[in-house]
This record gives structure tokens, sequence and C-alpha cells, in this order.
């Protein structure tokens, strides 16, 4: 694959999504809500951007998850991308539970209210499962493969106001969670597998070997612009000529096509600075999305131990205040992160040692 053709502008767009996710937890946890006008402009825009965030993070984990298991020479259950993916996955969800657990309540044998309530991480993970394990069971579908994976994204879009109120009062609670909104997780399967459902899609589009990146982009803003002002419309269309009241519905709380819309515009914008993206700040940025996540969760929710900035100064900051501080915190993630990651052999070789554990620590 030529260098010029390497997907950098995905990494690119994740970088972009956990740093509007940084301000968005900072901002919203920290502002005082006399601050947040719905009817000021300059908030509502925020909390608009704000809002494509999350689709940005699924649509890509669905879109690099199959690309990378499409580019292996290796297909089918033998690809050592499935097991790879499989137990990326299973890290993320390990890694949701963790950050949410309370040492201190967990010593007095209790749990944390919100420890059994999903997170983006879990998520993301199933989303992970999901897509290896659809790709692994139906690779020999080709194209269909993709056909597949847009089919499964656009019924759990369209279907959306059948389970959006659904409890599942007969699963376990914390089965439950998982499902949908109704049951009182941060985030669910439905419809967050949507997105990356359909960013599975894209990557059986675009092939193992990218190219036209120019007419893709294009296609991509072309599909936004329509997604964003006309969905709803299209769908009261839809409504007018088969009488099905679901489609009303869909287009009365038509968040998630809209939300796809944004998706592709930001796609298209940063598929444009495909080669700008090919090395530095924003690559490195990318590449450690986990990282970054867990090191803000640590510092503003207080991770384990519960002492984090959230604690001390919720709904507390000025305008000014939340934004530089926002600015402060994001910069102060990064560097940690970019240090955790420079000294992590030499921390790895202090713990091992302290536990005189005769094991050669991971340094890679």
């Amino acid at each position: 694959m030529k260098e010029s053709q390497r997907l950098y502008f995905l990494d690119a767009l994740r970088a972009f999504a956990i740093l509007m996710m940084l301000q968005g937890h900072y901002v919203s946890g920290i502002l005082d809500p006399i601050f947040k006008d719905p009817t000021n402009s300059v908030y509502t825009f925020w909390l608009y951007c704000r809002g494509f965030t999350a689709p940005v993070f699924f649509t890509v984990t669905g879109w690099v998850v199959l690309f990378l298991l499409l580019k292996n020479p290796i297909q089918g259950f033998r690809n050592p991308r499935v097991k790879k993916g499989l137990k990326r996955g299973l890290e993320l969800i390990l890694w949701g539970y963790l950050l949410r657990l309370n040492l201190p309540m967990l010593l007095n044998g209790q749990l944390n209210a919100s420890f059994l309530k999903p997170d983006v991480l879990q998520i993301i993970g199933l989303g992970l499962i999901f897509t290896v394990s659809i790709y692994a069971l139906f690779h020999y579908l080709k194209y269909g493969l993709g056909l597949l994976f847009l089919g499964i994204g656009l019924s759990i879009f369209l279907t959306e106001p059948l389970y959006v109120d659904a409890t599942f009062t007969k699963l376990p609670q914390f089965l439950a969670a998982y499902l949908t909104k109704a049951n009182g997780g941060v985030f669910y399967l439905f419809p967050w597998l949507g997105y990356v459902s359909l960013g599975a899609c894209i990557a059986q589009v675009f092939g193992p070997q990218p190219k036209g990146f120019l007419i893709k982009g294009i296609g991509f803003a072309v599909l936004g612009m329509f997604l964003i002002p006309k969905s709803s419309s299209f769908f009261i269309w839809i409504y007018d000529q088969t009488d099905w009241m679901l489609f009303r519905q869909v287009a009365y709380n038509n968040f998630l096509f809209i939300r796809l819309g944004d998706v592709f515009l930001l796609v298209a914008a940063f598929m444009a600075l495909n080669r700008i993206f090919s090395k530095g700040f924003w690559l490195w940025i990318g590449q450690k999305t986990l990282s970054i996540y867990i090191v803000h969760y640590f510092i503003f929710y207080g991770s384990l131990f519960g002492i984090g900035i959230y604690k001390y100064y919720n709904y507390s900051g000025t305008l000014l205040q939340s934004i530089a501080g926002a600015l402060l915190f994001m910069a102060v993630c990064l560097v940690v992160t970019y240090y955790v990651h420079r000294y992590r052999s030499k921390l790895f070789f202090i713990l091992w040692s302290s536990l005189n554990i005769k094991q050669t620590p991971p340094y890679n």
C-alpha cells in the first residue's frame, strides 16, 4: 500500500474525538448550570458539536477493525487479527469496569452504584467483538459482508423507536443496562452498535487497498449534506407513501441519521487532509486514545479512590474558568500520557522488583 494512501485521517479523527471528549467532560462537569443557557447561540453550538463525539468514536471503531481484518493476507478464522480483536475488546470491557471501581467501598464489602452501569469502553469493546465475530462467520460473503453490516446498522437505527424505552425487566439489571437507555447505562449497545456496523460497512467499501480519496471524500460530503438537513423530510415522505408509523417516529426523533451526517462531513474534511496527518501530534494522539481516556478518568473522576477534579469543583466554574480549565486539563492529560508511555518500562521494572516477581516485564 502506498504511503500516501494510508488511512492517517482515521487516527486524526480519533484524536479529534478524544480531545472533544476531554473538553466536553470538563466543561459539562465544571460549568455552573447558570451559564448553560439554551438560548445562547455559542453554548448551543458547543453542545451540538459535543454530540458528535461518540458517533465518531463508534463509527471509526467499526471502520478500523474491519479494515485491519480485510488488510491481512490470511482471511477467515485463521486471520491473526481475529484473536487480537477479541482480546482487545475484552481488554476494553475490563478497563471500563476497573475505572468505575471505588476501592474504599470495595474494602468495606460494597460496590459503588455506578460500577455495573456500562460506559463507552464496554460498548466499544463489545462493538469490537461484534465486528470481529461477524467478519469471522461471514467473511466468505466478500462484498456481501459490507451489505450485511449496512443492513444491521440501518435496522438498528430505523427500529430505535421500538426499543428506546424497553426495560427488559426479565433480565438481570447489569445485563439489561447494556441494551438500552431506559436501563440506566451511560452508553448502551442500541443504538450505538449501529454506528459500529456502518463504520464496518464503510471499511468494506474502501477495501484493503484504499484509493480514490477525492471521489470518496466528495461522496461522504454529499451524503452528510443530505442527511443533516433532509433525512427527516425523507422519512416523512416514506411515511406518506407507506403509512408506516415507524418512519414518522424516526423522522420526529432523527438524531441518529443527523449525527451520521455529521460524521460523514468530518470524514470528508479529514480525508482531504490525509497527508497532513501522516506524522506528528495528531497521529500520536489518535494512537493513544485508550491511554488518554484512562488518564483523564483518573484525573477528572478519581478512579479507584474517588479523588478527582469533579468531586471538588462540579458545577461551580464560571465561563472563563471552565474554558481555561478545559484547555489546561487537555494539556495535562496529554503530557501525563506521554510520560507514562515514555517511562512505562521503568515503572514496570520497579513494580516487578518490589513484588519480587521473576518474570520479564513487558517492554513493548
